[in-house]
């Protein structure tokens, strides 16, 4: 979900970068010292997943992760996806600095909202519940993502109209794949290490809340 340099209109770039900053602001104002660890870790996650690009005619799909480093994270996902786009910019060349806060707000902020609307099914004690509030948290991710995607390319000026129907298709077997990744992690971790996901027997400690 890369979008390269020289393809967003001045006033998009411009907007994304703003709405960026202010996503990243609230995020380190939300990151313990005792969080920073998980924020790494799934910074590295997020680096690595990304790196595996599918070829789709103009477009290429990958894994995002940006589902589970929502549930995890919150608001910190914002700088968390930032380090993984900016080192993936500067040693690889994939999206580039000038988007950098356009690629970021298209992987945080789907991952910020879903935060707030999954938490509660995959703490609760239901794990059928839970692993559905997984699933729905990965598959909204991504969804909510590629239709930032897609607007941000259709702002950008009619001649990326095409390639934007393009990527929001491209895609929608991403959404389900990571729909059951996210899911799957979900149930992991409630089993291993629920107070990751600030679980029903984890709540009540106000130290290991998210």
């Amino acid at each position: 979900m890369h979008i390269s340099e020289g393809v967003l209109a001045a006033p998009v770039l411009a907007g994304a970068t703003v709405a960026a900053g202010a996503g990243l602001a609230l995020g380190l104002k939300e990151l313990r010292p005792n969080r920073i660890p998980r924020v790494a870790v799934l910074s590295s996650a997020l680096f690595v997943g990304s790196l595996i690009h599918i070829p789709i005619g103009p477009v290429s799909v990958h894994l995002v992760l940006n589902g589970i480093c929502g549930l995890i994270l919150g608001w910190a996902a914002f700088p968390s996806i930032l380090v993984a786009l900016a080192l993936q910019a500067i040693l690889f060349q994939f999206g580039g600095i000038v988007v950098l806060g356009a690629n970021t707000v298209i992987l945080a902020l789907p991952a910020v909202l879903i935060h707030y609307l999954c938490r509660g099914m995959v703490r609760g004690r239901s794990h059928g519940v839970a692993w559905v509030g997984g699933f729905t948290a990965g598959a909204a991710a991504i969804g909510l993502g590629a239709l930032l995607l897609g607007g941000s390319l259709t702002l950008s000026g009619e001649a990326f109209r095409e390639a934007a129907v393009v990527a929001v298709t491209a895609n929608l077997p991403v959404l389900f794949i990571e729909g059951l990744f996210t899911a799957f992690c979900v149930s992991f971790l409630r089993k291993v290490k629920p107070e990751i996901l600030g679980t029903f027997d984890t709540l009540d400690h106000p130290e290991e809340r998210l």
